[in-house]
């Protein structure tokens, strides 16, 4: 560790030597149950995405400790590297500074502010202004007001929970942190199987209730969801969310009484893009649990079971359906007794009609209402885009997943409208009883990465969407148009536009204009990070930006030492709360800017 160097890419290549060792490692010991899936073993695509800390970790005290009995340190570090193809300390950080004492307390006097994710049932992400404090009269005078620092991480995407006092946030390391928020040391350290990408719930209690035990919820990069004790960081149950070895959770659950609705992804669209993957099989499904136990209770699956459909051009067997998963946290609607959520593409033939859709689910059955599919045909993984195109479906894309939570909301006519926004670029508003499509808008050009990736918020009969539209090396025939848009819920008619015209990215590699994570509103504001490393504050009323900040500047993290934030992705949006500003900085994944900080700001 060098003082002032929180976060640094050291950039240095690994010895050849040790990529030599680490392969035939991991052609001996690892290979059979990693590449095969055997035993629900997470595919090599899938660890890849780790740090190598994380599984010299898992190697040495971890889960992977009996299968690497016969390993020295050496050699477990040389596979480490190996499968991530990552020296040690590529991303490094000294963790937060632990709280003394007098810091260390729950607050049961502060229960949640929020329900969740969507920071209501409905999922609007919309703060009240009461609860967030910040709004047009003082946005310009937020100031940091103290930084963490994550170590063994590259990414920040992890959207943080308000409770008792604290912060409650997971990490690219698999480390949960429970941060005072007043000063940012930890008041418990939580260590997961693997990176925590989805953000934390904690469950509600009655103000003052001191023999409450409010649990935090959330799920990790190989598919457990967990239930922790949010006073101690104890774990209180974790299960596995599906049998399948790519299995991957990257959307926060939903609460709701004693239910935990657990919306299950995957990774296999990734791993299916090396040749000799039989691909596919994952089928993506609605996990309700009992939140106190974790018992299973109803789980509804999206596509049939994958059957042999052949062999590919390749001559490896191919399996279909499959795909279909779920990225994001489902809205609630109990006066309906509905569950709202949308779903990803088909990851091999045949394609099928609940890919790419819309779906309303009974809460208490599971069983679908109706559903409405925004776009068929649509088959798609990564062997799409490789040289070897074996894998490849004969739908080939477009690749239009939905991967913004659906939001429910009123119109200016009192109306209850379901929105959801696509990586297409399109945002579709419908009838939340009977599916009827409602309308239409395009708002974005649309691609790989967005278009609509992670999240949309309402507030006052207004949607806002913000658009990635980064280059994607595909040829489209509208043009891009990254920045933030707010539409009408009535009548998915735009009220404004503010196109990111202005280059902050000074010809950085990994630096584009536009908005792929998920954001918030409150009635004056709305709150967005960027692929550019800006956190920015919009105007509801006209776009304009109100407070413009760059994450991607140094900071003095708690611990004491320099750090930095990146791009901003996946479904952490910044969270107004008593005149603080939460921000997540950093996503060194998928062709953004690395960067592994939290940021608090706070109105002087």
């Amino acid at each position: 560790m060098v003082a002032g160097d929180a976060y640094r890419d050291r950039g240095d290549s690994i010895d050849p030597k040790i990529l030599a060792g680490g392969a035939r490692i991991y052609t001996e010991v690892c290979s059979s149950c990693h590449d095969q899936g055997v035993n629900r073993a997470p595919q090599r695509y899938i660890i890849a995405q780790l740090q190598p800390e994380t599984i010299h970790r898992a190697l040495t005290s971890g889960v992977m400790q009996p299968m690497a009995v016969g390993l020295d340190d050496n050699q477990k570090r040389a596979v480490a590297q190996y499968i991530t193809m990552r020296s040690f300390g590529a991303a490094e950080a000294v963790p937060p500074k632990m709280c003394a004492a007098d810091q260390s307390q729950f607050d049961f006097d502060q229960p949640p502010p929020f329900t969740g994710w969507g920071m209501d049932l409905a999922g609007t992400h919309h703060i009240p202004d009461a609860e967030a404090g910040i709004g047009r009269a003082n946005v310009k005078r937020l100031r940091l007001k103290w930084a963490v620092g994550f170590p063994d991480a590259l990414r920040a995407r992890s959207q943080p929970a308000i409770a008792g006092g604290t912060f409650i946030v997971g990490s690219h390391s698999g480390a949960v942190y429970a941060l005072d928020q007043s000063s940012g040391c930890a008041r418990w350290i939580f260590q997961a199987k693997a990176e925590v990408r989805t953000g934390i719930i904690v469950s509600p209690w009655t103000t003052g209730d001191r023999s409450a035990r409010p649990l935090a919820y959330f799920g990790d990069l190989v598919g457990n969801a967990y239930a922790i004790d949010a006073v101690t960081g104890k774990e209180v149950w974790r299960i596995r969310s599906s049998d399948h070895a790519s299995a991957t959770l990257s959307a926060a659950p939903a609460l709701h009484g004693n239910t935990l609705y657990i919306p299950v992804s995957s990774l296999e669209e990734g791993a299916s893009g090396s040749p000799g993957y039989a691909c596919c099989t994952f089928r993506g499904s609605l996990l309700a649990v009992d939140a106190a136990t974790g018992v299973e209770r109803w789980r509804t699956w999206f596509t049939g079971e994958a059957t042999p459909r052949g062999l590919n051009n390749g001559g490896g067997q191919k399996y279909g359906p499959s795909g279909v998963a779920i990225w994001n946290t489902p809205a609630i609607d109990p006066k309906r007794g509905l569950l709202f959520l949308d779903t990803g593409d088909n990851y091999s033939s045949p394609a099928t009609d609940m890919s790419d859709a819309i779906i309303a689910l009974d809460m208490t059955t599971g069983k679908i209402r109706w559903s409405y599919q925004a776009e068929a045909n649509d088959a798609w993984n990564a062997s799409c885009a490789e040289r070897d195109r074996s894998n490849c479906p004969d739908e080939d894309g477009p690749d239009n997943d939905f991967g913004a939570g659906v939001v429910l909301a009123q119109g200016a006519d009192g109306r209850d409208v379901v929105m959801a926004g696509q990586k297409s670029g399109f945002a579709y508003g419908l009838d939340p009883d009977s599916g009827t499509l409602l309308w239409k808008t395009r708002v974005g050009r649309g691609g790989v990465v967005g278009g609509i990736h992670f999240g949309m918020a309402s507030a006052d009969g207004k949607l806002f969407v913000p658009i990635s539209d980064v280059p994607d090396g595909r040829k489209h025939s509208y043009p891009a148009s990254p920045g933030m848009f707010a539409l009408d819920v009535k009548t998915g008619d735009f009220v404004w536009k503010a196109l990111q015209t202005q280059d902050v990215c000074g010809g950085r590699d990994l630096c584009h204009p536009g908005y792929s994570a998920a954001i918030t509103a409150t009635s004056q504001l709305v709150f967005a990070g960027g692929n550019d490393g800006h956190v920015r504050a919009y105007d509801v009323k006209d776009g304009a930006v109100l407070w413009d900040v760059d994450t991607t500047a140094s900071v003095t993290t708690v611990s004491g030492l320099v750090g930095h934030g990146g791009s901003m992705s996946g479904g952490a949006a910044p969270i107004a709360w008593k005149g603080m500003l939460l921000v997540n900085s950093g996503y060194g994944f998928a062709g953004k800017m690395p960067g592994n900080v939290m940021l608090v700001y706070s109105v002087e």
